[in-house]
């Protein structure tokens, strides 16, 4: 067994709300001095840059998971991971027939940016990203999986678009294998007030500028190689199912 340090919640300048200097490059570069192991890329409802993230990835010794935070129809924010960037972009191009297209307004919205693996601008996201998808949360588990991934609530632990905060509570119907919080110290409290106790926790930054990337300090232990990024993103999305 290996420990993997991981931070599995970063948007790129392809989400509206994030920093444009959060370019993939920089998001690894700074993934690297954070001495992290294992980083997803999670634009929301979008994989755009995910190419770009391997790309940047592998030239510092990151091993890249391509993501999503998906909106879904309630509003709730949900995290999809996937074991590679083939099944991510196959995921990306089915999810366009689910969502409310309102064109993007850069004054008000911010940019959404779509790079090369040089961090050059090849493209931007004509229509605004972080709008509810058609796709429920009794729903989003199976999609995912049609296409080999895992899904589980984001950042359950906070006031706006988490699971708790729309619905009240965290339904025992939903069958999620694993849940986002924010904060660790929350861990306990939540376990036990939402019975999540049989769900692993994952805790992540969901930083949106590159200060907010988390230090090494979560991890995961997986019977992987170092260095097998295929086999690392086969056993994650196992673990976290």
């Amino acid at each position: 067994m290996n420990r993997f340090y991981y931070d599995l919640h970063i948007h790129s300048c392809l989400s509206p709300c994030a920093d444009d200097d959060n370019t993939p490059n920089n998001i690894a570069g700074m993934a690297h001095l954070c001495g992290l192991d294992i980083v997803a890329l999670t634009d929301h409802n979008s994989c755009k840059n995910c190419p770009a993230f391997f790309e940047a990835a592998d030239r510092y010794g990151i091993i890249p998971v391509p993501g999503m935070e998906l909106t879904t129809s309630e509003d709730i924010h949900v995290i999809c991971l996937f074991e590679s960037l083939e099944a991510a972009m196959d995921f990306d191009s089915d999810f366009q027939k689910h969502r409310t297209l309102i064109p993007n307004r850069t004054d008000i919205f911010g940019n959404q940016y779509i790079l090369d693996g040089e961090d050059n601008i090849t493209g931007t996201e004509e229509y605004y990203l972080t709008v509810a998808s058609d796709i429920s949360i009794e729903n989003i588990r199976e999609i995912a999986g049609g296409f080999g991934g895992v899904c589980y609530p984001a950042h359950i632990d906070r006031p706006s678009n988490g699971i708790i905060a729309v619905l009240g509570t965290f339904p025992e119907t939903l069958d999620f294998g694993s849940y986002e919080l924010n904060d660790r110290n929350n861990e306990a409290e939540y376990a036990v007030r939402y019975s999540l106790g049989d769900k692993r926790s994952v805790v992540s930054s969901d930083a949106h500028i590159l200060t907010s990337i988390k230090d090494k300090e979560n991890y995961f232990e997986l019977d992987a190689g170092l260095r097998d990024g295929p086999d690392i993103r086969k056993k994650l999305i196992k673990l976290l199912k």
